[in-house]
């Protein structure tokens, strides 16, 4: 049964989109803010999210950005937000699809239906949101870091360098790809600027730092994260 989560605070617009999923065979998880669809994609691991902007709590382009730090989820923006302005944020941020309110229920499954259709032909993939250490543990949807029970305060350079290792952890990550992503391209061959943040993570998260056992150097070719 596919699993859809629908984050909305309209409670009208939750109903019909229960009542009309459900009826069609869907499993319908439901959300009325930000903080609560990103706790609960985590826990129920969707297989498509249909998402209001207008979210009491916190934007829901924050909200496509929490689920991007983990999960490639289809995710259908359902806004009243009809500037396309605000539609080319969505889709920036990593929405798969926009549909304006007021909208057609038949065309709304229809995109629905075809989100669902190019997820499953796409290669799955073992998606986390919260990855643990012995040390320390990176929670990708709130884009936080603790140790030893208590948050560990991240620079947002070192915070995308560590979700980058992380998304890819066991993998090797060339040097070049770690600055183009997280720097940019004119900063391909700037070594050094990985070296620096490296060593602050290490100093930051790893019980030895000079003896890390998770945020490991390839001598010459990048860096690896283990958990």
């Amino acid at each position: 049964m596919t699993r859809v989560l629908v984050v909305d605070d309209e409670p009208q617009i939750v109903r019909t989109l229960r009542i009309n999923l459900t009826a069609r065979g869907y499993e319908v998880a439901i959300a009325a803010d930000g903080r609560e669809a990103l706790r609960v994609a985590a826990a129920v691991r969707p297989d498509v999210v249909v998402l209001d902007l207008g979210l009491p709590d916190i934007d829901g382009s924050t909200v496509i950005e929490g689920l991007r730090g983990w999960t490639a989820v289809p995710i259908i923006v359902l806004s009243a937000r009809a500037e396309s302005g605000d539609k080319v944020a969505a889709l920036d941020a990593g929405a798969d699809d926009y549909v304006t309110k007021p909208f057609g229920m038949d065309e709304l499954l229809a995109r629905l239906r075809a989100a669902v259709r190019r997820a499953s032909a796409a290669v799955p993939g073992g998606e986390e949101a919260v990855v643990e250490t012995d040390a320390f543990t990176v929670d990708l949807a709130a884009k936080k870091v603790l140790r030893d029970g208590a948050e560990v305060h991240l620079t947002p350079t070192e915070w995308g360098v560590l979700e980058l290792l992380v998304r890819n952890k066991g993998k090797l990550v060339a040097q070049k790809q770690l600055l183009q992503e997280v720097w940019g391209p004119a900063y391909a061959s700037e070594t050094h600027y990985l070296r620096v943040y490296l060593a602050q993570l290490r100093r930051k998260l790893e019980p030895q730092p000079s003896r890390p056992r998770h945020l490991l150097t390839e001598a010459g070719m990048g860096y690896r994260f283990e958990p």
